[in-house]
């Protein structure tokens, strides 16, 4: 088991090679959600998430000759540029093995610290056969990203910096992929508070953990916006440490996820990545279990790829009908777009895209059809705007 020690230990290790990240009081979702949210803002540290905590203690555990051989590490992400950071930072020498999936900008970055980047496999799987195979053949050290004891040591920091700045917590909220967080920061909480709640988060098609807890086989797959969490082999480790301190698993849905990132952006100018924002789609999933508690929240990654936001973004104003899109169809005659554009700006709608089809699209050759998108100050404003275009055009949404 780690233990609390192990995690105060790491603490004092790390100090100064990892920021030490605020943990803030969001007013905007405290009052959205009914209760006391704090935020850990792990995704300022300098490669945007918690995975340089136990990269960074792992490798200050390294003996001279483990320093001189060199580090090994498989990821397709966040760890992958954690290891690469604090190996440059400790003069020692890194090959970070990657699928060959691997976005391109996360290649660029992992290198960009020093890395030697290999592309191999198809999944992550793969990529760490291959990593314990070059291990095994040129003797670095194999850095796990979550099933290591040193590794779990580190992740405890960050709950151990909550615990610290705001000691009265009811309930921690970990984001939970292979299982280092979340089982680091349960140690600290165990002793620190026994009576704090504990819960780790997890999407409905990668619940792992939840499925492994409950003594079911592991079955996990499909898209997610938590890909940093998506994991089908999680740690042995971190399991019987959750196993034995009796921690809970709440699942989120996508939409759930969604909704939680964009909030974030909004009402607490954060941009998280969607593991990042697990934590806050389970208060806004459950929101009577959280109401009227005081609960940290972490904030563990922030890589998002600007077009997956932007799109999130836009899915969540068309779900809240802060955008409407719709088409008309109406007579193909002149200033009939004039009429359209002036019933929308009458009611202070904002047109924000339109497309006029004449030939193919509607049903009649003296019809013409109007795709158009509208912003709307909220769902009210814009089912006013779409009820007074309804009153003289055929209508239906997109």
């Amino acid at each position: 088991m780690v233990t609390l020690a192990d995690v105060v230990a790491a603490a004092m290790r790390i100090k100064g090679a990892v920021l030490r990240s605020p943990f803030l009081r969001s007013d905007g979702l405290s009052r959205l959600t009914g209760a006391e949210i704090y935020l850990k803002l792990d995704h300022l540290q300098a490669t945007g998430a918690f995975k340089e905590r136990g990269a960074a203690n792992q490798l200050a555990l390294l003996t001279p000759g483990e320093r001189k051989a060199g580090v090994i590490a498989m990821s397709a992400g966040n760890h992958a540029q954690a290891v690469a950071r604090h190996a440059s930072l400790a003069g020692i020498k890194a090959t970070i093995v990657m699928p060959k999936f691997t976005p391109a900008t996360k290649v660029t970055r992992t290198a960009s610290w020093g890395a030697e980047v290999v592309l191999h496999g198809e999944a992550l799987a793969e990529s760490a056969a291959h990593a314990l195979a070059l291990a095994k053949t040129h003797g670095y050290v194999f850095i796990h990203p979550y099933d290591d004891a040193a590794v779990i040591a580190g992740q405890g920091t960050m709950a151990l910096e909550m615990l610290e700045d705001q000691p009265d917590l009811d309930v921690l909220i970990v984001a939970t992929g292979g299982g280092g967080l979340i089982s680091g920061s349960a140690v600290v909480a165990r002793a620190k508070n026994s009576r704090l709640e504990v819960l780790g988060v997890e999407v409905e098609n990668y619940s792992a953990f939840a499925q492994a807890l409950a003594n079911q086989p592991i079955s996990v797959g499909g898209p997610t916006i938590a890909e940093g969490i998506a994991v089908r082999d999680i740690g042995q480790l971190p399991l019987q440490i959750l196993r034995e301190l009796g921690v809970e698993i709440v699942l989120v849905s996508e939409h759930a996820v969604e909704q939680a990132l964009a909030l974030l952006v909004e009402n607490a100018k954060q941009v998280a990545e969607g593991a990042g924002a697990a934590g806050l789609a389970a208060v806004l999933a459950i929101p009577d279990r959280f109401r009227g508690k005081k609960i940290g929240i972490s904030i563990c990654g922030g890589n998002i790829d600007p077009r997956i936001l932007a799109n999130t973004l836009m899915r969540t104003l068309l779900r809240d009908g802060r955008l409407l899109r719709v088409v008309l169809e109406m007579p193909d005659r002149p200033g009939m777009l004039a009429d359209i554009a002036t019933r929308i700006g009458n009611r202070g709608g904002n047109i924000i895209e339109v497309a006029h089809h004449r030939l193919f699209s509607s049903p009649s050759v003296q019809d013409a059809q109007l795709e158009i998108m509208i912003e709307a100050r909220d769902a009210a404003h814009g089912q006013a705007i779409e009820s007074a275009l309804a009153e003289a055009f055929n209508l239906r949404r997109l």
